[in-house]
Formats: C-alpha cells, structure tokens, sequence
C-alpha cells in the first residue's frame, strides 16, 4: 500500500512540474546581445510626434543600461525625451523604461533589427535597426 501511495505521489510532482509554468530557465535565457546604437522613428497616431530617436545601448548578461537621445520632434510629455534608460533581456525580448518614467518599451530583437511597442504619449509602434554610432552625433 505505502508502495502504490509512493508512486502517486511521485507520478503527481512529475505531472504538476510539467504543467503550463514556464521553465526558470525559459524565463532567464538571454538569446541575443543589444549592445550598440539603434535608431528607430515611433509610428502610430498616439498625441505628439516624438521624431526619430537613437537607443545607446550596453549589455551584460541579461540586464540592459543605455540612453536615448531623441532627434526633433513634439512629444506630448514636457521637455525633451531623452535620458538614460534600464532594460532587461528575457529570451528576444527587451524591455526597457527610462530614468524619468516618461517612456517604456517592449521590443522582440532580431538579428540588427527590433520591432514592437514604446510607450510615449501613447502607445507606438516601432522598429529599430542597429546602425553605426557615428551616425548617431
């Protein structure tokens, strides 16, 4: 009897650790590396006209320090968009906010290119491409 109670409870723990929860490594796995500057002009009709911008960006392991540095442009935020910026890497995906709180930032990388959404005066999407940082001055 405490044979066959055994094995349930092992055939239990087998089956709940295979169920939907993702693997810690799954939610920690860096897959890419942004380090370098990105540019990219937000899309969409959100309230403002923020103008194109460029992602400084250094990577180690998965955390992400950078700066944005927009280019022109009527943000609906006061004062210019820009500053330095914290991210994280889970898999492609970078997520970022900047040190104000005036913007965040979803964004799945791949290859020299990185597609998805930032939040200034509205949701936008966008797509950034790596480029040469002298470009960038």
């Amino acid at each position: 009897m405490k044979l066959i109670v055994g094995l349930l409870v092992v055939a239990a723990v087998a089956v709940d650790s295979g169920c939907a929860k993702q693997d810690w490594i799954d939610r920690t796995l860096v897959t890419v590396d942004v380090t370098g500057t990105w540019y990219g002009t937000p899309g969409g009709s959100a309230v403002g006209n923020p103008g194109p911008f460029f992602l400084d960006l250094r990577q180690v392991g998965a955390t992400v320090q950078g700066f944005l540095q927009q280019k022109g442009g009527t943000p609906s935020p006061p004062g210019p968009v820009g500053g330095p910026i914290n991210g994280s890497m889970a898999g492609d995906v970078f997520r970022f906010t900047d040190t104000r709180g005036v913007m965040a930032g979803e964004l799945t990388v791949a290859g020299d290119e990185m597609s998805g959404t930032v939040q200034i005066g509205g949701s936008r999407p966008i797509i950034l491409r790596r480029v040469d940082p002298s470009s960038s001055r």
